[in-house]
């Protein structure tokens, strides 16, 4: 089975771009994603966040470059020892049958199951415990074709933190939240970034990114990509040139605020 070294990078890309047909989502970039760090991918709709994002949990080569999970390319890893290192949250949950929620959560469980392996008592015990995390321990019975937008998407969450991978790919975390549970999400893998996770996410919202991210990949539609620290990213005229509309920095005492013109 293979596994991360302590030394290497949870994520690392080299020289990445990507295409599509004709188009180029992005010209080349390098990053390294640290364990304890949070990187957030911006860009307007339809600038290849998710095509990145997929890129680098393993689901689609990279046109240029190339992308190692823990130190080691994806082709040098099980798949059930990679879903065990990355976790991944889709944009959107499709459910085209009736289940409770805790079954829906116990998913997350199965890269540490054997192939015939049925769930235990400690496999149902860490999935409760992850849907209390989101508030949703008296929801357990509740049959997920019943649920909200933002009930299903905290449900999941639960799922990937059943999962409990070291890393964990976000794609658009905060999708059908209200302003509560935005947050309370964002500040619960903020939380397990400074206990030594890995966090990678799409956001919208700069002042999300703002808070949040440690680095920053910010993606302007045109092929352009500017990759870095936070507040190397975070400038108004690169966002300004990126979201094609003037955007304006203000610093204050605690973060910056972005605000359009």
């Amino acid at each position: 089975m293979t596994t991360a070294t302590d030394s290497s990078p949870m994520l690392e890309a080299d020289r990445l771009a990507l295409r599509i047909g004709a188009r180029w989502l992005c010209c080349e970039f390098s990053l390294r994603l640290a364990a304890g760090q949070c990187l957030v991918l911006l860009g307007p709709n339809g600038a290849g966040k998710t095509t990145l994002l997929h890129t680098l949990a393993g689901l689609r080569e990279p046109t240029v470059g190339a992308v190692r999970l823990g130190g080691r390319p994806y082709m040098g890893w099980d798949s059930a020892a990679a879903a065990r290192f990355r976790g991944l949250l889709p944009q959107q949950q499709p459910d085209f049958f009736s289940a409770s929620v805790l079954e829906t959560a116990l998913v997350g469980r199965h890269p540490h199951l054997g192939r015939w392996g049925w769930e235990g008592p400690q496999d149902e015990a860490i999935a409760r415990a992850a849907l209390a995390e989101l508030g949703l321990a008296d929801m357990a019975t509740r049959d997920i074709l019943t649920l909200s937008g933002g009930e299903r998407q905290r449900v999941a969450i639960a799922a990937l933190l059943t999962q409990a991978p070291e890393l964990f790919l976000l794609d658009e975390p905060t999708n059908h939240l209200d302003l509560r549970y935005q947050v309370a999400v964002l500040e619960l893998f903020a939380r397990l970034a400074r206990a030594g996770r890995g966090v990678v996410m799409v956001l919208h919202d700069i002042n999300l990114a703002a808070r949040f991210a440690d680095q920053v990949i910010l993606l302007d539609g045109r092929g352009g990509v500017v990759a870095g620290a936070r507040d190397e990213v975070l400038r108004a005229g690169l966002l300004s040139q990126a979201f094609d509309h003037p955007i304006r920095r203000i610093d204050g005492d605690r973060r910056a605020i972005f605000i359009p013109e």
